[in-house]
């Protein structure tokens, strides 16, 4: 069973999966060297999201070397 890389976005953290591209902010500048997630569901009532400067649903680390 082949493992799915997952790639986070430098630019927003956003954590791709198997793409070239970030699928929430458009960057092509991805790794896969990132630590730790969050899972965002309603950014609108989510004080974390607020922290993190997130506004659309979705898995995002906590730290992207």
């Amino acid at each position: 069973m082949k493992r799915l890389a997952e790639l986070a976005c430098r630019n927003c953290k956003y954590i791709n999966v198997d793409a070239i591209i970030c699928k929430n902010c458009g960057s092509s500048d991805l790794t896969k060297e990132w630590y730790g997630y969050v899972i965002i569901l309603d950014p609108e009532k989510s004080e974390i999201a607020k922290m993190i400067g997130v506004k659309n649903p979705g898995k995002y680390a906590l730290r992207v070397e």
